[in-house]
């Protein structure tokens, strides 16, 4: 009697062991790591386009870069500007944490591309390749985490998307800390092309308005506006290009402040053509100076409110914000014409610390 009772137990227990085990399995297989997280209910349709993560020198926010301990574990975030590559696990969160406040305090948005590292610098920048497909990403680092001994980084739910590992929940990438050197070139890079496209000539006469339309970019909480030339050239999303920090988390260390811009460019006397050749212009009215774009209307309001009282104090207009689609823009305007903006361009980016970009409705 003792024996079969024995044996009735140990049945027992194998199979609520292999339940168990079956359950979980079948969820991790489900989405991300977390419990009762996934994607948001109505996913934007366009998270393809959405661009990597545009690095710049921010300062660094002084309340998120101290040691400290989790679950026992003690951590000491970086503040210099050492090298930094590891490869490991990679998860991702998603709409459990949706709005949640970040460690640099700025909201947790799946949509942008930003990331969660128990030491790297906040705010910082990686590059994250994953090992399965080689694809790679640039992210924003803004938030701590993950705190397990086999994962190395979480990934907001668009990054996670892009390196082909929703499904998983999980995948193993090699995560490099973009330093400042190179990200001083690449802004420079960036600052030079957008100045370049500025001073472009307008196209042959018969050709259509010289005024590029701008593609609003989906950008994360407290994410500066992305830096790409004012003529997209392959459907590239662009905005304003962020001089300094934007905006400042209220605990960040002291500023730099804004990098100088270079003198306004001399424009050559334009040649008057034939009233028959003659371009047609942009609709009076119509062009306008976007400053950024945003997936959630309280980020545009909050950039909105920050520059206007700059615009106020240099005697021009405030910046409104739009709504198209599913996003929200920032702009100045509207100007009778481009090069009635354009002479704009100088005065708004000394004043706000963003260098703008032509746009049109």
């Amino acid at each position: 009697m003792t024996f079969r009772r024995l044996r009735n137990l140990l049945l027992i227990a194998l199979l609520i062991a292999v339940v168990a085990g079956c359950s979980s399995t079948g969820g991790r297989k489900r989405g991300g790591y977390y419990k009762d997280d996934g994607p948001g209910a109505n996913p934007p349709s366009n998270l393809d386009a959405v661009p990597d993560a545009e690095p710049r020198i921010e300062p660094l926010a002084s309340g998120a870069n101290r040691p400290y301990v989790v679950f026992g574990k003690r951590y000491v975030p970086m503040t210099g500007d050492q090298a930094y590559t590891q490869r490991g696990i990679a998860s991702w969160y998603g709409r459990k944490f949706h709005g949640n406040s970040t460690s640099i305090g700025e909201p947790y948005d799946m949509y942008a591309m930003t990331a969660a590292h128990p030491t790297l610098p906040i705010p910082s920048y990686a590059r994250v390749t994953s090992a399965i497909n080689g694809k790679t990403i640039i992210v924003r680092v803004n938030d701590r985490g993950p705190f397990h001994d086999n994962r190395i980084m979480d990934l907001s739910y668009v990054a996670a998307y892009k390196l082909g590992i929703i499904g998983p929940g999980s995948g193993e990438v090699t995560v490099q800390r973009i330093l400042p050197d190179e990200i001083r070139r690449m802004v420079a890079q960036r600052e030079s092309g957008a100045r370049s496209a500025a001073a472009a000539p307008a196209a042959a006469p018969g050709g259509t308005a010289g005024v590029s339309t701008a593609v609003p970019v989906v950008l994360s909480a407290g994410e500066t506006p992305a830096a790409v030339p004012m003529a997209p050239a392959s459907g590239a999303a662009s905005g304003g290009t962020a001089l300094n920090s934007l905006p400042a988390p209220a605990n960040a260390g002291a500023a730099s402040g804004p990098t100088p811009l270079p003198p306004p460019a001399t424009a050559a006397a334009p040649v008057l053509a034939a009233p028959a050749a003659a371009q047609a212009p942009a609709a009076a009215g119509s062009v306008y100076l976007q400053l950024g774009a945003f997936s959630q209307a309280a980020n545009a309001q909050s950039l909105a409110a920050r520059v206007n009282s700059q615009l106020t104090a240099a005697g021009l207009p405030p910046a409104m914000v739009e709504q198209a689609g599913q996003l929200y823009r920032v702009r100045v305007g509207p100007y009778a014409d481009r090069d009635t903006a354009m002479s704009a361009v100088h005065t708004v980016a000394n004043s706000t610390g963003i260098l703008p970009t032509i746009a049109t409705r």
